[in-house]
């Protein structure tokens, strides 16, 4: 066997898919049924058990089964070969889609309306802006940033973006380090988060952060959309900023805790929009379409794209 499996949901789909694309290889599942550890070339993983991957003597590289790698990082034993992230277009569209989604919700206040029509009230209070009165940050200059950043723009946007270290933007400023940002909140009503998740940047958006964002400008106040990874924040800085209003609004598709626990302030918030770690979820056919062209670029003596640098976290 040569691909080993390793996850925390039902495997099947993903089991058909590798077959279909890698038929020369054997496919194992970790946890379902023995398996020779001593042929197991590649792991594709999500969430594994800390001591699961290790003894495995003929490992070449790891796959992370999504965007993010935060569940790899700090795992004990761990095998020193290449973590290789899935950046594929369709995980990338579909977080752009959930961006620009709900910027225009926010821009076109869309809660209100629909408070407006529970209440069967007929609301023309007042008109909401156009999209270039709106500044709009993304935190995160990655594939998926960089994506994200070019269609708000294409939207109508006042786009701007920050990253840890110097980028340059397709037509928009990015800030970088820590000088950088607080010029770079200073400027942003709508933050979206998008960063990966690393000891650098774990609870970074907290209330410190939040003060910071802009106060003049079209939205009647701040607002945060996190579809990066629910480390990010301190949630209960979020409930406080929202209540004190710090922040007018925020959209969250990820949590400290998931599922989201029953008893948390997020779901009855009316300042708040839950989505249930949505934003971009790994198609299992695209995602094994892309795992399978790596292993055959391998094979064929070619370098892995999108290795993971492990001091950096991503």
């Amino acid at each position: 066997m040569t691909l080993l499996i390793a996850v925390t949901w039902d495997p099947q789909p993903w089991v058909e898919r590798f077959k279909k694309h890698l038929p020369k290889h054997d496919v194992a599942v970790l946890g379902h049924g023995d398996f020779d550890r001593s042929r197991i070339r590649y792991v594709a993983t999500w969430g594994p058990k800390p001591g699961s991957l290790s003894d495995l003597p003929a490992l070449e590289a790891i796959f992370s089964l999504g965007a993010g790698v935060d569940h790899l990082m700090g795992y004990q034993g761990l095998p020193d070969v290449p973590i290789v992230r899935v950046a594929q277009d369709d995980l990338t569209h579909r977080m752009s889609e959930y961006v620009v989604l709900h910027c225009l919700m926010h821009l076109r206040d869309q809660r209100r309306f629909d408070a407006a029509q529970r209440a069967k009230q007929w609301d023309q209070e007042r008109s909401p802006p156009i999209a270039s009165e709106v500044r709009v940050g993304v935190m995160g200059s990655g594939v998926l940033g960089q994506d994200a950043a070019r269609k708000l723009k294409v939207m109508g946007f006042d786009v701007a973006a920050w990253s840890r270290s110097p980028k340059n933007g397709d037509g928009y400023r990015i800030y970088s380090g820590d000088d950088g940002l607080a010029e770079f909140l200073a400027r942003t009503d709508i933050l979206v988060s998008l960063l990966p998740l690393t000891p650098e940047t774990r609870g970074i958006l907290n209330r410190r952060l939040f003060e910071k964002l802009a106060r003049d400008g079209q939205l009647d106040g701040p607002i945060l959309i996190n579809a990066g990874r629910g480390g990010l924040q301190v949630e209960e800085d979020i409930v406080a900023c929202l209540d004190d209003g710090t922040l007018k609004a925020a959209t969250l598709d990820v949590f400290q805790v998931e599922p989201l626990p029953q008893d948390s302030p997020f779901w009855t918030h009316p300042q708040v929009t839950v989505t249930p770690h949505n934003s971009a979820v790994s198609d299992p056919e695209m995602t094994a379409r892309y795992i399978a062209d790596q292993i055959r670029r391998h094979e064929a003596g070619e370098p892995f794209q999108n290795v993971v640098d492990r001091k950096r976290g991503y």
